[in-house]
């Protein structure tokens, strides 16, 4: 299998996906009417909410979303072949992901830009509000966290790195400020991704100046720095920060992977992995369980993950100008993600198995597992670095990106620099949902805590949202500083998809009020079950057989415990949420819809 099949054969499948079920979507079940104010023109203040071009919308949506997950999820599913992976990318972006996203952003946009948790609150009623508010609250924390504890070991005592993240924020404010003052969009992002290209190009030169000596930071003030710049990111107003960076980095992102598909295309690598490994029936390095229920659990991003409902219904429905963005912007952000996952995907596949496993397992794991490498000891010494037991998949993709790339004559010499770019794309990824995780955070904690103090329901009110913000900050940004965190982040994976879960159960309700027909709530339905029912499963086999297995390496009875009180949350938002669709189902609006029309007289 040549990787130049997989890039074509996935990129019609997203277009006529987009044209065909996007549009029937987004027209036909949700009704989208063009004529309709959004909340950003009804509510508009100039700080949270603000009509934004669709196009500017789309990059800091597109930015926020696609973290982490599509870039390492894909990789460490790699280890049950390419087939697995390849498959649910696809098909769980298209039925599921895109569907999401859209429906999300649709239910919060028709109650004025509200979180997720006070849109179940007014759909489902106040326990399933009380449940699913909770539940968010509990997984943006671990989010925040997790993905900052990933930046911080990608830029700890690396001032290329620092230098290279840091100089967006200043662009992006001047950026932010200029559109503002000149209205002219094209303009103000040529000069910024100029200046942004500028600054990443310009670390290496900063190494050994004393500049790069002020940023050569430890572990420990990187975590200190991390919850205080996203404190002003929250706090500020969206069209001075964190749009315009968000919408800039999405350039980078973007820019990063239409050049690995133009390597893929350029070189085009075969596939080195098979289409399954031995490992699909559990016991792999990597992951431990089975290909299924994991695969749907490890990649999450890029084809659908409950963290999209926290900017879908946090700072995008705030921004859309008009209802018809929604198709851009949620259902077609979503299939781009698909696409960054599937080219993370062939970036690990590309890598001989034996390459693969040696980076992605300890090395007493390794020599268990009776293979050999094959091109690691020559890519370590091209890269300047020992590769091997580097866990966790970010190096992974920055190794085969760096590889393909590699393959291209007049860039064999310059494989240490694409190595050290793809690490600082991928931090510059993991900010941008950090920057935007931490504001929805604030949202959530005043829509929260709103019910004992009702001023901080006002999302305009400064005190409130300096407060709100604060807290959320301390709160991932205590778990960053004291490790704690690592001790639950297994927890992600299974906590997101139930997120996604409950997306879809608010979904479903809200498409059964306002559909024409009863069949098209199988729109959300149909993945809804699915992934309800393999979140459910992958839970309980975590907790039987490595939560509370004291023989399990990752024992930790807190986690099951945690893991038990998710899954119940989510339990009573599902059988409420039946209670709801029993009574919608028996409308009479569908019998009269339904109803034969009969000849006039």
């Amino acid at each position: 299998m040549n990787a130049v099949s997989v890039v074509i054969g996935s990129i019609c499948i997203l277009v006529i996906a987009y044209r065909l079920y996007g549009y029937f979507f987004t027209n036909k079940v949700l009704k989208i009417n063009e004529s309709e104010p959004t909340p950003a023109h009804e509510l508009e203040d100039g700080k949270d909410y603000v009509p934004t071009n669709k196009w500017v919308t789309f990059g800091h949506h597109f930015a926020a979303i696609a973290a982490a997950g599509p870039l390492v999820g894909p990789i460490l599913a790699a280890q049950f072949g390419y087939l697995p992976g390849l498959l649910w990318l696809l098909i769980g972006a298209v039925i599921g992901g895109a569907v999401h996203d859209a429906v999300v952003l649709f239910a919060s946009m028709k109650k004025k830009g509200k979180s997720l948790s006070e849109v179940a609150k007014e759909e489902l009623g106040p326990v399933a509000g009380f449940c699913t508010g909770l539940a968010m609250l509990f997984i943006i924390t671990i989010t925040m966290a997790g993905l900052s504890m990933v930046v911080l070991n990608a830029l700890v005592h690396n001032p290329w790195g620092t230098f290279a993240v840091g100089i967006t924020i200043p662009i992006a404010m001047l950026v932010g400020i200029a559109y503002k003052k000149t209205g002219n969009l094209v303009a103000t992002s040529t000069i910024g991704f100029i200046l942004l290209m500028i600054g990443v190009f310009m670390g290496p030169y900063i190494k050994d100046t004393a500049l790069g000596e002020f940023l050569n930071f430890d572990m420990k003030t990187l975590a200190i720095i991390l919850p205080v710049y996203a404190f002003f990111a929250a706090a500020l107003p969206v069209w001075l920060l964190l749009a315009p960076r968000d919408y800039l980095s999405s350039f980078m992102k973007i820019g990063v992977f239409i050049a690995l598909i133009i390597g893929v295309f350029f070189v085009n690598p075969m596939i080195q992995f098979p289409a399954v490994t031995d490992f699909i029936h559990g016991g792999g390095p990597v992951i431990a369980g089975p290909v299924w229920p994991f695969v749907s659990i490890t990649i999450a991003c890029g084809a659908i993950s409950g963290f999209h409902a926290f900017v879908g219904s946090g700072t995008t429905p705030k921004m859309i100008n008009k209802w018809g963005d929604i198709r851009a912007v949620g259902f077609g952000a979503m299939l781009v993600e698909c696409l960054v996952g599937i080219m993370a995907l062939i970036a690990a596949t590309a890598l001989m198995p034996g390459d693969y496993f040696a980076i992605n397992s300890t090395p007493e794991v390794f020599k268990t597992l009776g293979m050999q490498t094959v091109h690691l000891p020559e890519l370590s010494q091209e890269i300047g670095m020992d590769l091997e037991g580097r866990t966790g998949g970010a190096v992974t993709l920055a190794v085969g990106m760096s590889y393909i790339f590699a393959k291209i004559p007049w860039f064999y010499d310059l494989a240490a620099y694409f190595y050290q770019f793809v690490i600082m794309f991928e931090a510059v990824f993991i900010l941008t949902a950090i920057d935007a995780g931490t504001r929805v955070a604030r949202y959530l904690i005043q829509d929260f805590f709103g019910d004992v103090y009702k001023p901080l329901k006002r999302v305009d009110w400064l005190p409130g949202s300096i407060f709100a913000s604060a807290l959320a900050c301390f709160i991932w940004g205590y778990l960053l500083y004291s490790g704690d965190i690592s001790s639950i982040w297994v927890l992600f994976g299974v906590s997101n998809q139930l997120m996604a879960s409950i997306g879809l159960v608010i979904g479903t309700t809200v498409v059964l009020k306002i559909a024409d027909k009863r069949w098209y709530a199988l729109t959300c339905l149909v993945p809804l079950a699915y992934l309800y029912v393999t979140v459910n499963y992958a839970g309980f086999w975590m907790i039987k057989n490595v939560y509370w297995n004291s023989a399990a390496a990752g024992y930790k009875p807190l986690n099951g415990i945690l893991s038990v009180i998710m899954l119940a949350l989510g339990l009573i938002v599902v059988i409420l949420a039946i209670k709801k669709w029993a009574e919608l189902w028996k409308s009479p609006r569908f019998k009269k819809i339904n109803k034969p029309r009969t000849k006039a007289a």
